[in-house]
Order: C-alpha cells, then structure tokens, then sequence
C-alpha cells in the first residue's frame, strides 16, 4: 500500500513537473485579446455555418410556435447581424441589408450567412490588441472595440442556443454535440 501511494505520489509530481515545462515553451500569440476573439468568433460561426448546412431545406420554414422566428429566419438575422455589428465595431455602414426580410430560401441564407461570416472575419483581422480598446460608437453609446465584436460572438451563440432547441425538437444532433472522430 505504501508502494502504491509513494508511486502515484511521484508520478503525480512528475505529470506536474512536465506540465510546467510545456507550459513554459508555448509563447503568448503576439495579440493575446485578439487573437482569443477570433478564436470565439470561429467557433460559434463555424456551429452556425454547420447547422445551416445540415439542416433539411424543409425545416427552414420551421417555428416551434407561430410567435417566434423561423429556423431559417434566425440564420438570417444572424447573418444581418454580422454585418451590422461588425461594420460597427470599426465604424463602418453595413454593407448589405434587408438580410432576413429578403433571404427565405436554404442556399439564399446559406449564402448570406456564409458572406457575413466573410466579413466579421475581415474585420476580426484588422483587430489588434492595440486597437481593442478603441472606443467606438454602438448603440448609443461607446464601447471598446473588442467588446463589440465580442458581442457578435455573444449574439451568435445566443441564436446558436435558439438553433439547438429548434434541431433537437426535429431528432437532429446539432453541430456542437456531433462526436468528433479522429
């Protein structure tokens, strides 16, 4: 028993001695504020993106109750919402409009959705952890830069939850929960 615990005493140690090595080899990304809000942004984009792509062409007109938005309008208030935030973050207009009012087909949202994340990625690569905390105009009063972008991500992630209730009350695994073969 002795044995047994002075063993898993010392493998212990070591696990925490070589934990601390690697971490001292692996260097901060130059832009650490930045380069975390790209990181964010990809991720909640990327499960929006698969849930548009993977949901059925007749779901996109699906509403769990008749108050609330269609599946298909979700993903392209969302794609809207990319260039509205986005452009704003750097003190731009948007440059599309009417996303979700005109857009009501599967490849139509598709295609928006994937040009708006186009976009939010142009103008996450013009975010620094220089300009991050620029303050820019949004909604009536102003916010750091990156608090805006980080926002979009909130505001994806948020519709992303809507999407998620919407795939599993229709039997489909959302994007998020899909298990990632290696």
């Amino acid at each position: 028993m002795r044995t047994t615990r002075t063993l898993v005493l010392v493998t212990l140690g070591c696990a925490v001695v070589a934990a601390a090595a690697w971490a001292q080899t692996q260097s901060a990304p130059a832009n650490p504020i930045a380069t975390s809000s790209k990181m964010m942004f990809q991720i909640v984009s990327g499960y929006v993106t698969k849930t548009a792509d993977k949901v059925p062409d007749d779901l996109y007109a699906f509403k769990p109750t008749p108050e609330v938005r269609s599946l298909g309008q979700i993903i392209a208030h969302v794609a809207q919402d990319h260039y509205n935030i986005c452009a704003a973050a750097f003190g731009e207009k948007p440059p599309v409009e009417g996303i979700e009012k005109s857009k009501t087909t599967k490849p139509e949202i598709v295609k928006a959705l994937a040009d708006s994340v186009a976009y939010c990625q142009k103008a996450l690569g013009n975010l620094t952890d220089a300009n991050s905390g620029d303050m820019v105009p949004f909604f009536g009063q102003k916010l750091a830069r990156v608090s805006i972008l980080d926002f979009n991500t909130a505001h994806d992630y948020e519709h992303y939850g809507n999407l998620v209730t919407y795939m599993r009350l229709k039997g489909i695994v959302p994007p998020s929960s899909e298990r990632q073969v290696k």
